[in-house]
């Protein structure tokens, strides 16, 4: 479809097209931090689970079966986190959570961490009290279209409407680019990412925009993906990962180690399957390390020093991970790759 094929749409609402290039999206609401931050661990071991935010509903990073089982990339984390401290994949509660209450969750202490597709930035870092131990997927986001509109460029969505999620960077991002590219857009500002994608699917916005990986699970679940087309304009940097409060180094320790066990099992070849026979017969000194053999690293953690073997047994390296939730998708590693395949991903030393 040519940009004059969405002039029609341009009537739908000039005041809002206004308003949305000309004004900055709200920033998601500002909770005072939780008292006592720094007894997270402590309060987990008490309670006896880990309280996991995660996304309403997402294939490939957090989604419920008809059961409600859990599963999916962010869901992992918390499984992991839940062996680590318990010896147990099983004990975590799992928090819905939406991008306008996800912050107010973590900072209240409703949730001990947030790995729910969220992106680092420096306002979360600082007015919203959070932490961001490690980045485990980046990310950029992105447009979809449905095929019949012929759209094969970003740049031809002038006069377009757009569906949106309101206090996120996606918003943000979008008026920012639209700005850069003189490109005039009607957003279609929807909160549930449920009720978003119905509106996109149901012809009430002509693209459809969020991380890339985001729009690879929505085509992913359509019953005809191919009907959508993710257009190839990357607009911005969306680097994705846990998030604790602020004040808490030692949960935050635990969360980031978590994230670097896992791509350390995959650059040594470490896996499910063979982390015990690793544990007992590598002789490789770092390995030795992470996985408890020598070091006493698990107890600079607040846990036992077989915790690495114990995730790993559970989960799985970075690689199994990503293969068994995101790769169906379609979803390719990309900057997610290691860093000795050319990637951004690598651990820091076990030492």
């Amino acid at each position: 479809m040519k940009p004059m094929r969405l002039a029609t749409l341009r009537a739908l609402g000039a005041a809002a097209l206004v308003g949305a290039l000309t004004s900055a999206p709200a920033m998601a609401q500002q909770p005072a931090p939780a008292q006592n931050a720094a007894a997270t661990m402590d309060a987990i071991k008490a309670r006896g689970t880990l309280s996991c935010g995660v996304n309403t509903g997402l294939a490939g990073f957090a989604q419920p079966d008809s059961q409600g089982r859990w599963t999916g990339f962010d869901v992992e984390y918390c499984r992991a986190l839940a062996v680590a401290l318990f010896n147990d994949a099983g004990k975590v509660r799992y928090v819905p959570t939406t991008a306008q209450n996800r912050f107010t969750a973590l900072q209240s202490g409703e949730i001990d961490v947030l790995p729910r597709n969220t992106t680092a930035t420096l306002s979360r870092d600082t007015s919203l009290g959070l932490d961001f131990p490690a980045i485990n997927f980046y990310d950029g986001q992105g447009f979809m279209v449905k095929a019949s509109l012929g759209v094969k460029s970003a740049k031809e969505l002038d006069g377009a409407t757009v569906c949106v999620q309101p206090g996120t960077t996606t918003e943000q991002n979008l008026s920012d680019w639209a700005r850069a590219s003189n490109i005039k857009f009607t957003p279609v500002v929807i909160e549930r990412q449920e009720e978003l994608v119905s509106a996109y699917l149901a012809g009430r916005c002509d693209a459809y925009t969020t991380d890339v990986s985001g729009l690879a699970a929505t085509r992913s679940a359509q019953p005809s993906p191919a009907d959508h087309i993710i257009l190839p304009e990357v607009i911005s940097k969306e680097p994705l990962g846990p998030a604790v409060r602020h004040g808490d180094q030692r949960w935050a320790d635990l969360v980031r180690w978590t994230h670097y066990l896992l791509l350390a099992a995959e650059e040594f070849g470490i896996t499910s399957a063979n982390v015990e026979k690793a544990a007992n017969d590598d002789q490789r000194p770092e390995i030795q390390r992470m996985l408890g053999k020598t070091g006493g690293l698990g107890a600079m953690l607040g846990v036992d020093n077989a915790w690495g073997v114990r995730v790993i047994k559970a989960v799985g390296n970075y690689g199994e991970v990503f293969e068994r939730h995101l790769k169906p998708l379609g979803i390719q590693r990309g900057p997610n790759a290691q860093w000795t395949q050319g990637g951004l991903q690598y651990s820091q030393p076990f030492r």
